[in-house]
């Protein structure tokens, strides 16, 4: 088999970084990979050593051009089968392409947006297969028209390597942030966007730390919000307790010394930070919506409340804050929930299946 990756993301997090990893997985696999990608992105660098790399410049949308290009790359290496991972345009006009050689596209469906049930149902329909990374956003794509067999879950994953219990990252944790070894710290690592909840967790923290005193929260992740939760921080006077600490490449070394990962989000397709949480163990508190009840199993490796309610996420980290025992339980169980379900091998195992199938 040759199958051509189109991944438009120059960043290697979310979507791309699990291209990467189906890649990396599949490189000793009989069959050639081939990723098309932009020129100079991180990605590009990366994959380069794990898969035959294809720079193609990608404009989003608009890019109307994308189809010529990719109908070159196509053709030049003899590609049997596409697989885009991303939007921005990568997807309608991908399978464009594959129409016009007459190879069969599988896509990725990664966020769990809803689209009109017209364009959603006409997007998908050329597509081979739909693969989405959680039964929620598979629930989505059904109740927007699309058949049901016409989707196959294939979840991300998460390296349990790098990601992994680590005592040394609370020291490494505590001096980054002024923090010590007496404080509880709660950790929020999400894109700095509405949907994610941040406001429902600064909503319930003043009652948590009135109880808590020792409570300290880091707040990962860049976004639109960022002016406005820290003009909210310090309004409410909560300077003392929480902290932003934008995007940072080093979470592997930060994540495994939190106490509790917080994530009220309203929406999610999954949720890779949950993954990366459980897989070092830390416990999580977690809004019921989307993907997240199955990265977040309730009283397993975590507590599912109520998107937006502020007295279930307050009771929530309360009932984690005032036991070490039941933390260190929910953690213990979230490594090893990782290394079951959510592991790469299992999920590039999944996607060559599915090659192998529709090549049939």
């Amino acid at each position: 088999m040759r199958i051509l990756h189109v991944e438009a993301g120059r960043h290697l997090y979310g979507g791309a970084q699990q291209v990467f990893y189906i890649l990396q997985a599949l490189k000793d696999s009989p069959h050639e990979h081939f990723l098309a990608c932009p020129p100079n992105s991180d990605i590009e660098r990366e994959a380069a050593n794990v898969a035959q790399v294809l720079p193609c410049v990608m404009k989003g949308d608009l890019d109307i051009g994308l189809v010529s290009r990719l109908v070159r790359l196509i053709r030049r290496h003899d590609i049997e089968l596409i697989h885009v991972h991303s939007r921005r345009g990568a997807d309608m006009w991908g399978l464009i392409a594959a129409k016009r050689t007459g190879i069969p596209a599988v896509v990725s469906r990664r966020v769990d947006n809803t689209e009109p049930h017209w364009f959603a149902r006409r997007k998908y329909h050329g597509f081979r297969k739909v693969i989405t990374i959680s039964e929620g956003i598979r629930q989505v794509l059904i109740r927007e028209g699309v058949e049901p067999e016409h989707i196959q879950t294939i979840r991300s994953a998460v390296d349990t390597q790098r990601f992994e219990p680590n005592k040394a990252a609370r020291q490494q944790l505590n001096s980054t942030f002024g923090l010590t070894e007496q404080h509880l710290v709660l950790g929020v690592i999400a894109q700095l966007i509405e949907r994610k909840g941040h406001a429902v967790l600064l909503d319930a923290l003043p009652d948590i730390i009135q109880q808590h005193p020792n409570v300290r929260v880091v707040i990962f992740g860049k976004g639109p919000l960022a002016d406005e939760l820290t003009h909210r921080i310090e309004q409410d006077g909560l300077s003392e307790h929480v902290q932003m600490a934008g995007f940072r490449t080093d979470m592997d070394q930060l994540v495994p010394g939190l106490d509790i990962v917080v994530h009220p989000a309203f929406k999610e397709g999954l949720g890779v930070s949950l993954l990366q949480a459980s897989a070092c163990a830390v416990p999580i508190v977690a809004g019921n919506a989307g993907g997240i009840p199955e990265a977040v199993r309730h009283e397993i490796n975590g507590l599912l409340v109520t998107p937006g309610s502020v007295d279930e996420l307050k009771s929530a980290l309360l009932r984690l804050l005032g036991s070490n025992e039941l933390r260190h339980l929910y953690g213990e169980q979230g490594r090893q929930l990782m290394l079951d379900e959510f592991s790469i091998d299992v999920m590039a195992k999944a996607n060559e299946a599915l090659y192998q199938t529709l090549l049939k």
